[in-house]
């Protein structure tokens, strides 16, 4: 169906070659400098929400450089001892992410992994993480890289990527997009609620829209009719998948959308679009009303576009069609200066489509064996039902988010943690001042805690210090046939490697974690206890995993400025425990309760702006030589401690950006070991890991 030489050529040649064959107006219109009239969020006046199908981040973005991607230094290690990437496939025999031997991956027709909320339970299994395979089959452990996807990279290098922002639900489309446009699925039960599954049967609780509405905030839905969006069974969804909405306005599932009459607001901006079909389905009108509306400055202040089935990047349709038709929406952004000055364009994907990623989503405990939290879990747990298990709605598995704005140029990644309700928080952040109703009541607790509102990845003080760009030319991999195409299956690589990164930094947005942990054995009492410190501005999750496979993993959430602790049983077995937090937090503890030179060390961390100092305490009754291995020099420090003796050390962070990694081994006793790693937050903007980035 394609000029093959062309399409090759068009993605092969390097981005900064590909100016000439950039639109004139676009390349003018990168350089226009963001509205910056106030040096705030309130010079925002057009958000733009664009949410595709069915893509997880490092399916996406696993080797794009400076996230945290196949790289990952402190990825978590399975059940089976083997890292996150090493996953079992139920015979004995394990699957690593792969890409397959096409041409071009960007145009290929994979087969849809399944991605309910069984399978991602399943494949989830308690935090385990362990069962992607046999939930979700082989095809989940495909990914793509920059040639795959040369404008997606070139956009996340010319904008703002996030790399830690997740789906909202361990599930399906329609409750993740539930949670972006009201910030639950009806966790109470009632309206309807909860909704786990794409059932579609009208709902009744309310959504962010009509509080826009009821405050005079404009905002629309850009869709394509289809058949009709005002009839039960079609609400956009058709048979033709180059037509329509893919059933994707959500809105349209709820009972005050549907009844609805014409020329009233929520019919007005939820159940009017395009008719392609009066155009013999021709793509190139699908954009007809944004178009309009941005050349004549009427683009309402808040936006969602949905697109139809084939060009929403769910599988099996291939991902440059998607390209083709996101490209689009930036170019038209751009052909105004007036409003591309003005506005943000999140570009995010509903949910991860059953494709694997390999960052365990935070999820809250489901009882208190499962580990701790200092804010209400209320409305987060599922109770279960006849036919789906209980357990954490979310979050979800990380998804890729790209901010394009005048506000997030530079080639910037973020790695706060956010989830679809941060879209609605963001939209909080801007117009909820001194207006209660505009803050949304359905999103719970814990979950308005652990996510941010999306403000962190913006710079609204100096934003035109930012350099310019280019972007490839997309107007090749707009679909030339218009029909179904049979799933194309991958084969496995006859010899399986971790992917790497590319190599290399990014610049990196400041973060509101100040997070420390750190672990005390018992002796006595044969257990191990880790205290869980935040002293940040956000509230922060924290999974801890242990070497025993018969100990579950457990999460903690721990808010600003507090503090929780607990144990874990011994017994007479060594143990081997590890605590994950946002950005690469890691802390790990083993050791030996039984051996006739078993080490006990007390370390505490302190920060000190661009230095972290540890405190070590020798609770043994020997002479302990410990050793500190800094990862990122290479440099071993050697203090030695009499019993209930301590001294300090302090390591400069300056060369690392704040990045540390520090492994403590003891003299004699080969199974202690203590490391303490992460990036020590100052309020200031940073890079991305050097060690992930291959540079040490």
């Amino acid at each position: 169906m394609h000029n093959t030489d062309r399409r090759t050529f068009l993605k092969l040649i390097g981005s900064s070659s590909l100016a000439a064959a950039m639109p004139a107006d676009l390349n003018r219109a990168l350089a226009i400098p963001a509205h910056n009239r106030t040096e705030s969020i309130a010079d925002v006046e057009h958000i733009i929400f664009l949410m595709q199908e069915n893509r997880s981040f490092d399916h996406y973005f696993g080797v794009l450089r400076g996230v945290r991607g196949f790289s990952d230094p402190r990825a978590v290690t399975l059940p089976s001892g083997d890292p996150v990437w090493h996953q079992p496939d139920g015979t004995g025999k394990v699957i690593l992410p792969f890409r397959p031997d096409v041409q071009d991956l960007g145009q290929t027709f994979l087969p849809d992994p399944p991605h309910g909320w069984n399978d991602t339970h399943g494949a989830w299994n308690g935090g385990r993480y362990d069962q992607w395979i046999p939930q979700k089959l082989v095809a989940s452990m495909t990914y793509h890289t920059r040639k795959d996807l040369p404008w997606q990279y070139a956009l996340a290098d010319a904008f703002t990527i996030c790399d830690n922002y997740h789906c909202s639900l361990l599930g399906p489309t329609d409750p993740n997009r539930y949670h972006m446009w009201t910030g639950w699925v009806g966790n109470d039960g009632q309206n309807g609620g909860p909704v786990i599954t794409n059932a579609e049967l009208g709902y009744d609780w309310s959504t962010y829209p009509e509080r826009l509405e009821r405050a005079g905030i404009s905002w629309k839905i850009y869709q394509d009719q289809g058949v009709g969006l005002d009839a039960p069974g079609f609400w956009g969804w058709t048979s033709d998948s180059y037509i329509g909405n893919y059933g994707d306005n959500s809105l349209l599932y709820f009972h005050q959308y549907q009844n609805a009459l014409p020329h009233t607001p929520l019919a007005d901006r939820a159940k009017t679009g395009t008719n392609i079909q009066s155009f013999g389905r021709d793509p190139n009108h699908l954009m007809d009303i944004f178009r309009e509306d941005v050349k004549n400055g009427t683009l309402p202040q808040v936006s969602w576009i949905v697109a139809p089935e084939a060009y929403s990047e769910h599988p099996n349709w291939e991902p440059d069609f998607g390209t083709w038709y996101v490209s689009q929406v930036v170019n038209i952004l751009a052909s105004n200066p007036e409003v591309w000055s003005k506005m943000v364009l999140f570009i995010t994907y509903d949910e991860e489509g059953g494709f694997f990623d390999h960052l365990v989503p935070p999820t809250p405990p489901q009882t208190p064996a499962e580990g701790l939290s200092t804010v209400a879990i209320t409305d987060e747990i599922f109770e279960g039902d006849a036919v789906h298990p209980a357990g954490p709605y979310g979050l979800g598995i990380r998804v890729p988010m790209l901010i394009v704005s005048p506000w997030s140029r530079g080639g910037w990644v973020n790695s706060q943690l956010f989830d679809h309700t941060s879209l609605i928080r963001f939209l909080e952040a801007r117009f909820a001042h001194h207006r209660p109703d505009l803050i949304e009541s359905n999103i719970t607790p814990w979950r308005r805690a652990v996510v941010g509102d999306l403000t962190s990845a913006f710079d609204f003080k100096t934003p035109n210090s930012s350099r310019r760009f280019t972007l490839p030319n997309t107007d090749d991999l707009k679909p030339i046939d218009l029909v179904f195409h049979d799933d194309e299956v991958p084969v496995l690589p006859a010899n399986p490697h971790v992917p790497k990164q590319e190599p290399g930094v990014r610049p990196a947005r400041a973060l509101p974690y100040e997070l420390r942990s750190h672990g005390l054995l018992d002796e006595a009492d044969r257990s191990f206890e880790i205290h869980f410190h935040n002293s940040g501005e956000a509230a922060a999750v924290f999974q801890v995993r242990s070497g025993n496979a018969a100990q579950a993993p457990r999460t903690y959430t721990v808010e600003s400025h507090k503090q929780v602790a607990d144990s874990w049983s011994i017994g007479t077995s060594d143990y081997d425990l590890s605590v994950y937090g946002p950005n690469g937090f890691f802390r790990a503890f083993k050791g030996d309760v039984s051996g006739p030179r078993r080490a006990n060390l007390d370390i505490r961390e302190q920060y000190d702006g661009n230095t972290i100092e540890l405190t070590i305490v020798n609770r043994g009754s020997q002479i302990a030589i410990v050793h500190v291995m800094n990862r990122y020099s290479s440099r071993s420090t050697q203090i030695v401690l009499g019993p209930g003796e301590s001294d300090s050390g302090r390591w400069s962070l300056i060369r690392t950006s704040g990045w540390y990694d520090l492994a403590i081994s003891v003299q004699g006793d080969p199974q202690f070991a203590r490391q303490f790693a992460g990036h020590v937050e100052d309020g200031q903007d940073s890079i991305s890991d050097p060690l992930m980035g291959g540079l040490l």
